[in-house]
């Protein structure tokens, strides 16, 4: 099953999504919903709601969260242990006395649903420092066995002139359900001659308890690092081969049902590659999946879900429910749009998935 949600006139640009599985079975969706005419990251947008009963038909989309100062964008939905929906998103706003072309102020905010959606407490600031440039992708929010929320961003540092494209990786966590926040204790810095940094990184747990995080780089593939207390200590990241890939970010959750890890990404490796047009597509295709059941040592049954060469897609969602799998993800390019304009949710079969 494949839904297509594309950009048109007054909307040039639907991205960035997020799942989450209501109690009465159905699936809400949130996406991020450009208005006006440009479809630039700091453009006028909106988070917007969709539900699904069966996964196959959507409601109308529905304004949820309302732009108040730039933008808002880059959703996470996360059903915590104590049945509470998080709702995790960044909120752009001109920072004040500077022009929005030299900075930008990017941080997350953070509210909560005990009603399954219908209402949401106001939003907290997780990060309170005073001015900062935060990219923390969609579908990034998870909750570790013990209890903890915990959430990654690559800080972009100020200057004068500009905010730096290089990336620090950062994470940001709370353990009393979300009333309070704070950094962990290290960073991951990536090392001088990668020229982007560690961006948009994700963390998943690992069985054994350890966290692993993820980085999207410049230098052909991701990086790794752990962490063996919840995210607060990180070891010396190194890379991550079986990760070949653009300058794009990687997408990892784990299937309840099996146990086993499954990732998302565009894969580079020689062995999957395809003609792509990097100006329609900006290298981000074919997307793969495929599934690790040694905890991310080795990954398997690599599957080619999009192999468009004139698209680009990217930003990837999961959800898994039971024997489901959902996706969603950017979709756009070709001569009618680009890459992140137009956004496609997908069911798949789990279990067959990437076997």
């Amino acid at each position: 099953m494949v839904w297509n949600i594309p950009h048109g006139p007054g909307n040039p640009r639907n991205s960035e999504g997020s799942f989450v599985k209501l109690r009465d079975g159905s699936i809400l969706f949130v996406y991020t919903r450009y208005s006006g005419t440009s479809s630039h990251d700091n453009a006028s947008a909106d988070l917007y709601k969709m539900v699904s009963a069966d996964g196959i038909h959507w409601s109308a989309p529905e304004c949820l969260v309302r732009n108040t100062g730039q933008n808002v964008m880059s959703v996470s939905l996360l059903r915590l242990q104590d049945g509470r929906i998080a709702l995790l998103y960044l909120r752009k706003s001109i920072y004040p006395g500077l022009s929005p072309e030299k900075f930008v102020d990017c941080r997350a905010w953070i509210s909560f649903s005990a009603d399954e959606g219908k209402t949401w407490t106001p939003e907290k600031d997780t990060v309170n420092l005073p001015a900062c440039y935060h990219v923390v992708n969609n579908d990034r929010l998870i909750q570790l066995s013990g209890g903890r929320l915990l959430y990654p961003a690559a800080e972009h540092r100020f200057r004068p002139d500009r905010t730096d494209l290089h990336g620090t990786a950062r994470f940001f966590f709370s353990d009393d359900g979300g009333e309070s926040w704070r950094e962990s204790a290290m960073s991951c810095i990536a090392p001088h001659w990668l020229e982007s940094g560690f961006r948009e990184p994700l963390t998943v747990e690992l069985a054994d308890g350890r966290v692993m995080a993820y980085f999207r780089t410049d230098g052909g593939c991701h990086w790794k690092a752990w962490s063996d207390d919840g995210g607060d200590h990180w070891s010396e990241p190194q890379m991550a081969p079986e990760f070949q890939a653009p300058d794009s970010p990687l997408s990892i959750k784990r299937d309840p049902v099996s146990g086993d890890l499954l990732a998302c990404w565009n894969d580079h490796d020689p062995r999957r590659s395809v003609f792509f047009d990097q100006d329609s597509s900006w290298g981000r295709t074919p997307l793969v999946i495929a599934r690790s059941q040694d905890e991310g040592k080795t990954w398997t049954g690599h599957q080619i879900l999009e192999d468009a060469p004139d698209h680009g897609f990217c930003y990837i969602a999961m959800l898994f429910d039971r024997a489901d799998l959902y996706l969603a993800y950017c979709c756009g390019g070709g001569a009618e749009s680009m890459v992140l304009q137009d956004l496609r949710i997908r069911k798949l079969d789990a279990g067959s998935t990437a076997r």
